[in-house]
């Protein structure tokens, strides 16, 4: 079952914009690892749904980890080979809208070099560039 909203006001929606810094979101508030954004982006439910695996697989299921983001705004595609026009394309997902400084994962209950390692193995599953923080430094 992948991430994506039970229900939503709009089947579909413009594009938006995402300028700017994560005013929000942008601190450890419950683990004491955590994995934060460097660049601006859409993170995709399957890529996030990767991650966590990445992760808790590393960890060995011990500890807990906490996903900070998730994929309320629906993307449309339009099919290949279609002419212009005709309106907007079918939904084809869900993304999280992604600022830098957003922190997207936290953990604790582990060594810190097992929550380096498995929050550098969830970087590799985004398409976005992270870094690794760690609570009071």
């Amino acid at each position: 079952m992948p991430l994506m909203p039970k229900r939503v006001k709009h089947r579909k929606v413009q594009r938006g914009s995402i300028a700017g810094l994560a005013m929000k979101n942008n601190k450890l508030d419950f683990g004491d690892y955590g994995l934060q954004a460097l660049d601006r982006g859409y993170v995709p439910n399957n890529q996030i749904e990767a991650a966590r695996v990445a992760i808790t697989r590393h960890m060995k299921r011990r500890g807990k980890v906490w996903i900070r983001l998730f994929p309320d705004k629906p993307i449309t595609k339009k099919p290949l080979e279609t002419r212009m026009g005709k309106g907007k394309g079918n939904t084809e997902g869900w993304v999280a809208r992604v600022k830098p400084g957003r922190v997207l994962f936290e953990a604790s209950g582990c060594a810190e070099s097992v929550a380096r390692e498995a929050m550098a193995l969830a970087a590799a599953k985004l398409a976005i560039r992270c870094k690794f923080l760690v609570r009071g430094s």
